[in-house]
């Protein structure tokens, strides 16, 4: 379960209009950052500072392959957002 702060923490991590782009670009399938880029045009710099707040609420996974890292949806990150959501069964940790 999660506690009122990190559900607030979660849905502001998705709820940016950059990030958003970035879940939707990537929602299917895996990705390199230049691949992203292609469908989210922002500064490189600008992305990555978007992919590790992605990262660090658990909404995205990212996988070292050789220099290039790859990133993916988190297997539970619709699970996660359904959770945090107010009202939803799941969402408050006592």
């Amino acid at each position: 379960m999660l506690t009122r702060d990190e559900r607030i923490e979660l849905l502001q991590a998705a709820a940016d209009p950059v990030r958003w782009a970035v879940l939707e670009e990537i929602a299917d399938t895996t990705k390199c950052v230049c691949d992203i880029r292609q469908g989210v045009p922002v500064p490189a710099n600008l992305l990555s500072y978007h992919l590790k707040v992605l990262r660090d609420a658990g909404l995205v996974t990212a996988t070292r392959r050789g220099r290039w890292i790859d990133y993916t949806v988190a297997s539970d990150a619709h699970d996660r957002l359904r959770a945090a959501l107010p009202g939803t069964a799941l969402a408050v940790a006592p």
